[in-house]
């Protein structure tokens, strides 16, 4: 015979939940080896992340990136529909310069409503700001077509660009695997006497495991991406909290320096 199960009644207590403080959500490249883990290493107790893949094929330059914008709309749309995001943030460097933030914070917005729009590049330059720096040397990995654009695209946002050095890798993949003393040395070499900091660009690149002993032997910010995307969107989302060994921009709030 089959069991009939008669539940007594109970009243049942809710809370708020896991991410009782902030819910945040981001677009990462199926490619990328290294943004997903370092969100979650970011994210303090009480702020949930959620994550969405966008296709990417291994091969990363202007054309394979500018497409990216096809599947922004659709992404906003199932990332956490029932439990709305606070933020929600297109996690590629590359691809944020070269379609722009204006047309992919607008295609975020259309979808998801409900949550702040942001790209990553929009969390380095709000970072940049905040520490009141003015002339930069900038380390990226990517091709020199797009290093150009990033170089233009920075000094067109105000910045003095001392200089800017590439690695010429085409492979998204591998650029997740290129060595964390590389990416320390690779920083530190560039660096020049008058740079008020020193930025190291892509998401892609495990740069938050040294970037506290990068600004340690340097004596000056050093600027990441995935640090002042995680920055900005917590910030967006009113969670303030200091976090250490990610040098001194978590320990900024929003009026206080």
């Amino acid at each position: 015979m089959p069991i009939t199960v008669q539940s007594a009644p109970r009243e049942v207590i809710y809370d708020k939940g896991t991410n009782w403080l902030a819910q945040l959500g981001f677009f990462v490249l199926s490619t990328d080896l290294v943004m997903e883990d370092n969100i979650a290493r970011l994210a303090p107790y009480g702020v949930g992340t959620s994550v969405t893949r966008l296709t990417m094929p291994r091969e990363c330059n202007i054309a394979t990136l500018a497409v990216q914008i096809n599947e922004m709309r659709h992404a906003a749309s199932i990332i956490q529909p029932d439990a709305h995001p606070d933020v929600v943030c297109y996690a590629c460097t590359s691809g944020s310069i070269v379609i722009g933030e204006d047309k992919v914070m607008s295609e975020i917005k259309r979808a998801a409503p409900w949550a702040k729009p942001s790209t990553l590049v929009t969390g380095v330059i709000n970072a940049l700001h905040r520490l009141d720096v003015h002339k930069i040397v900038v380390a990226i990995p990517y091709l020199d077509e797009i290093n150009s654009v990033e170089a233009d695209f920075l000094r067109d946002k105000g910045f003095d660009v001392l200089d800017i050095q590439g690695l010429n890798i085409d492979d998204c993949e591998a650029m997740g695997r290129i060595t964390r003393s590389f990416i320390r040395d690779f920083a530190l070499s560039i660096d020049q006497e008058d740079a008020d900091a020193i930025f190291v660009s892509c998401g892609g690149i495990r740069t938050i495991d040294v970037i506290q002993e990068i600004e340690n032997s340097a004596g000056k910010p050093v600027i990441c991406y995935t640090q002042a995307m995680m920055w900005d969107c917590l910030r967006q989302a009113g969670i303030d909290d200091a976090i250490d060994g990610f040098n001194q921009l978590f320990h900024l709030d929003l009026g206080n320096g």
